[in-house]
């Protein structure tokens, strides 16, 4: 992604927090870029939500929550409901970029993930939601042996820089609260990766 180009980009997560874990570090690298980013869970968490909001505001960012069922069981969503549900939320169907999770998810394993994957490069096949390119994230913890790392492997592999990883650790230790010592901490990656899409006949990581 040039740093000179002024695009529109699309994040589209399942929870808050996972914005800054996954693409925090390009977001904050490319600050003069237009950044609208959906959570679809956790609009009714008065925590969580005002830590949302603050995070935006450091991500020099706009967005919107959605409030879908994030409940310990999982239960699986609606597919169509779960479509018409980001179609509602986004504020335009048509951008540079999209950027949203693996259809593998970034961890051994969230449903929630795979399902927003799954919906979102639906809607870009249908031509539902338009962009150049869509992105999704690039991580794996080696089936739970270790924390998520970035995907050297992947189309785009970054190791941010020292500053703007900083900034992201800060966003989640302290906007967000996370314990050092906790997961999320402990996780947030080094580097930042990502599967990219410029065909919508092609989405296969």
């Amino acid at each position: 992604m040039k740093s000179n180009e002024s695009k529109s980009i699309a994040v589209i997560v399942a929870h808050p927090d996972d914005e800054t874990l996954w693409a925090g570090g390009t977001i904050l690298s490319h600050p003069s870029n237009n950044w609208f980013i959906v959570c679809l869970c956790r609009a009714s968490d008065a925590d969580r939500a005002a830590k949302f909001h603050k995070t935006l505001k450091l991500l020099n960012s706009e967005g919107i929550m959605g409030d879908l069922d994030d409940g310990p069981d999982q239960e699986p969503l609606n597919e169509q409901e779960l479509e018409q549900y980001i179609i509602h939320l986004l504020p335009a169907r048509s951008f540079d970029l999209i950027i949203t999770h693996s259809s593998k998810g970034e961890y051994t394993r969230h449903k929630r993930h795979e399902e927003v994957n799954k919906a979102v490069t639906s809607l870009w096949h249908a031509g539902k939601i338009l962009a150049n390119e869509l992105w999704t994230f690039a991580y794996e913890d080696g089936k739970k042996t270790y924390f998520p790392r970035a995907i050297k492997e992947a189309d785009i592999y970054e190791v941010l820089p020292e500053d703007v990883w900083s900034g992201k650790y800060k966003i989640m230790t302290e906007t967000y609260g996370f314990e050092k010592a906790s997961w999320e901490a402990e996780t947030t990656p080094l580097a930042e990766a990502f599967w990219q899409f410029k065909n919508t006949d092609k989405t296969v990581e």
